[in-house]
């Protein structure tokens, strides 16, 4: 597989060389994909998470759990009244 570079990239691979922390280029293209997996994979869990908090939601909804919305809101702007009245 080849690549191409921008000459910043090539540079910052260069001094990544250079530093003594990797051997070769090949090294710091191959931590710069572990990372961007890595990256990927919080990224995903994160989605998941939110999609799970999203069912969890519509199902206590199904269940008539739910707030009325101008409940909701009157206490996001009680609680935004508060934080703007507290002392620094």
């Amino acid at each position: 597989m080849n690549i191409s570079l921008t000459p910043e990239l090539e540079k910052f691979v260069a001094q990544k060389v250079q530093s003594g922390l990797y051997q070769t280029s090949s090294e710091v293209i191959r931590e710069g994909l572990r990372l961007l997996a890595e990256r990927d994979a919080l990224h995903q869990a994160r989605l998941d998470d939110i999609r799970q908090a999203i069912q969890d939601g519509n199902a206590q909804l199904a269940r008539g759990e739910g707030l009325p919305g101008e409940q909701v809101f009157e206490h996001i702007r009680a609680k935004s009244r508060a934080r703007r009245h507290v002392a620094p």
